[in-house]
């Protein structure tokens, strides 16, 4: 079938869909078109979340695991859509974030976690994840989604580099109006997130302080960008629309709004803090994993990413990156078959080696790609991928260096130099690395911030970090006895 008539065809399926498809939003009030039903949303979440856990894994806390059941089925029940499974689970993951899947799924990062500092903090971001769910964000979304994708053909597997110049120009111009129709999506959660949380007893105002918390986290991390750029609203703007949206809900319904500080962060004591060094941390320009008891160095000035299911890092350039991950077979032979198969590779080069007395199978590989007619992929920005498979303690490991064909021979000596040096861990130190944790202290005196924090025994360079996770300034004033958090092991 030729391009011009899958378009066609598949333009009529989707308007067939729509005459089809239109729903009463939950949240508005409102008809609107819908490509999912409510038993689709539910199936998609049940799907969804073995995948989730697989890349983030779960964080096992009896204490916080109870409350925030208790809490996310009491909200659910004053929701918009309370006849939905939901289901709410902590994932390890430092990263300060939570997010929801269709059907009821909602997940808080230990991360996120541990920088609330009060319940209800963690209630108005809980509201806002199941307005998500309740308003049916990811079934409105599916729409314009399944029509970008009509409307863009073809395209990269791995990476972006190899679409043609029209097509990424074409995925630029979409992004940008998928961009805003996200932030609208987020703005709709926070106004629901002041409703929910709000309806089960807590002050919405120390929601919109969290999001002076998010703002301190992204300028530290110099991640600030321009808000049209961004899939969320600015922090600094939503702190003071969630503040506003908050005075008028509780003029209209007088009451007593809780915070409950203290009781929160009882419930966080000794959480992990920060990267959990069993599941592989970064040191001195090399990778340890010391469950896995296996080293390999990081290129100097990489960023890097980790997660259970694998280790990613990138020049900052974005002309080269690296992907570590458990490769599928018995064998090499079987391994390799399988990653020719699956990534649709084509070999340039292959070879059977050791590495560090460890036998290894080395790819050199260019990604095929599908081509509309009349169209030939540019050789300069095809994917190329060196492979290194290699057998080491009863598991075979992929190591991939990926750049485009045009950078390949500048980057393959990097991926060389890494590869080759994958070796035994034995270093007990790293082995037995033990994780960062928060504990909770009273203030042993009245006094600033950074004052107190000296006190007990904090380094000067961790005072903002520790304030951004108290929520507090370098100068603000502290009375003897108030609860903080510390880090430690």
């Amino acid at each position: 079938m030729n391009t011009s008539t899958f378009y066609h065809r598949s333009i009529l399926f989707v308007t067939l869909i729509i005459a089809s498809a239109c729903a009463r939003n939950p949240v508005t009030g409102k008809r609107e078109i819908s490509l999912m039903s409510t038993e689709q949303e539910i199936a998609l979440g049940k799907e969804s979340h073995p995948s989730v856990v697989a890349t983030m894994g779960l964080y096992e806390n009896k204490n916080l695991q109870a409350f925030m059941n208790e809490k996310g089925k009491a909200m659910a029940k004053v929701s918009h859509r309370p006849d939905l499974p939901y289901q709410f689970y902590i994932v390890d993951s430092p990263v300060v974030n939570a997010f929801a899947v269709p059907g009821g799924y909602v997940y808080f990062t230990r991360g996120i976690l541990a920088h609330f500092n009060n319940e209800a903090e963690f209630a108005g971001v809980l509201g806002h994840e199941i307005g998500h769910i309740t308003a049916r964000h990811a079934a409105r979304s599916q729409k314009s989604q399944l029509l970008s994708t009509i409307a863009l053909i073809g395209g990269a597997i791995l990476a972006p580099q190899v679409v043609g110049q029209n097509i990424e120009a074409l995925q630029q111009g979409i992004g940008l109006l998928s961009l805003k129709y996200s932030r609208d999506h987020e703005s709709e959660s926070d106004k629901l997130g002041v409703e929910y949380s709000s309806k089960i007893g807590y002050d919405a105002h120390q929601m919109a302080n969290f999001f002076g918390t998010l703002k301190r986290i992204s300028d530290n991390a110099g991640q600030a960008i321009p808000q049209f750029m961004s899939t969320h609203p600015d922090p600094g703007n939503r702190y003071n629309r969630v503040h506003e949206l908050t005075k008028e809900y509780q003029a209209q319904h007088p009451a007593s709004y809780q915070v409950d500080r203290d009781q929160y962060l009882r419930l966080i004591d000794g959480i992990t803090y920060g990267e959990d060094p069993k599941q592989g941390f970064v040191e001195n320009n090399t990778f340890y994993h010391p469950e896995l008891r296996f080293q390999f160095p990081v290129p100097n000035g990489w960023q890097s990413q980790n997660s259970p299911t694998q280790f990613q890092m990138a020049a900052k350039d974005g002309k080269s990156a690296m992907i570590l991950m458990l490769a599928k077979g018995n064998s090499l032979d079987e391994a390799a078959q399988n990653l020719v198969k699956e990534l649709s590779l084509n070999v340039l080069e292959n070879k059977k080696m050791t590495i560090n007395g460890n036998p290894a199978y080395v790819l050199v590989s260019r990604q095929q790609q599908q081509q509309q007619q009349g169209q030939q992929q540019d050789p300069r920005t095809a994917l190329q991928i060196g492979t290194w498979l290699i057998q080491y303690n009863n598991a075979i490991y992929a190591l991939h260096g990926l750049a485009a064909a045009a950078d390949f021979t500048n980057a393959f000596g990097t991926f060389q130099q890494v590869a080759g040096n994958f070796r035994s861990l034995t270093d007990s130190d790293k082995i037995n690395r033990k994780p960062e944790r928060v504990f909770v202290r009273a203030a042993p005196r009245d006094g600033s911030f950074r004052d107190v924090m000296t006190a007990l025994g904090m380094p000067a360079k961790r005072i903002e970090e520790l304030g951004v996770l108290n929520s507090m300034k370098a100068d603000d004033r502290v009375t003897r006895g108030t609860s903080l958090k510390i880090i430690g092991q």
